[in-house]
């Protein structure tokens, strides 16, 4: 309520107690009325659904949560009753800042000046990474290098790991050295016009395709 009245909500009480039919909505508008008492009493000025709604609850009066309903439009008058007596809530006090109590204690204007522009970028930066935490997804590919996924109509994706993505360091350099002219030379070996690897004699050690299939197998 954004006003104060006169009216007192005793009056309220009385008219609403003379409509209700059930005794046991007699007896609970009468208990709010009295928990309203004590807390107009004690100085309070929150007379929200939220605030009476805890405290009806903790005195075993009703859900809070049931003040909300069309069925508890009585209630809600009664409390409305009492907020407009006893008067908008008290403005909450302004919250000093912990940076701001330590900027006062800084004698030289000058080093107040620069640090309160530190302070200020810092608070300015830390906005800046709650944003992006609150809107950043991150998502972790856990799948191997050189794997494809391959998906098939009405079917799930599958993950395909390519050969060469298959091989450790080591066995990449063994496949790359065996077919390398340098490695076969040293061996009186060389390749043929057809991937064969072939002796000095010109017979054949490995058959046709052999060097090709490696190279296919690298990835190469």
């Amino acid at each position: 309520m954004s006003s104060r009245t006169d009216i007192h909500p005793d009056a309220v009480l009385e008219s609403l107690l003379s409509k209700a039919e059930r005794s046991n909505r007699r007896n609970n508008l009468t208990r709010m009325h009295e928990l309203c008492r004590k807390q107009h009493e004690a100085g309070s000025r929150d007379f929200s659904l939220s605030a009476i709604g805890r405290l009806v609850e903790a005195e075993g009066i009703m859900k809070g949560r049931a003040l909300y309903n069309a069925q508890s439009a009585d209630y809600k008058a009664l409390i409305e009753a009492w907020a407009a007596y006893a008067g908008p809530p008290a403005p909450k006090p302004t919250k000093t800042l912990a940076s701001h109590d330590y900027l006062m204690r800084i004698e030289d204007p000058a080093i107040r000046s620069i640090m309160q522009a530190i302070i200020s970028e810092r608070d300015k930066l830390k906005a800046q990474l709650n944003t992006l935490k609150a809107n950043t997804q991150v998502t972790v590919d856990r799948r191997p290098l050189g794997a494809t996924v391959s998906a098939a109509p009405g079917m799930q994706p599958v993950t395909v790991l390519a050969l060469s993505a298959q091989l450790t360091p080591s066995e990449r350099e063994a496949l790359q050295k065996a077919v390398s002219p340098a490695y076969l030379e040293e061996r009186g070996l060389r390749e043929g016009s057809h991937g064969e690897i072939v002796n000095e004699r010109g017979r054949t050690v490995f058959e046709v395709g052999f060097a090709r299939a490696i190279r296919k197998v690298l990835g190469d």
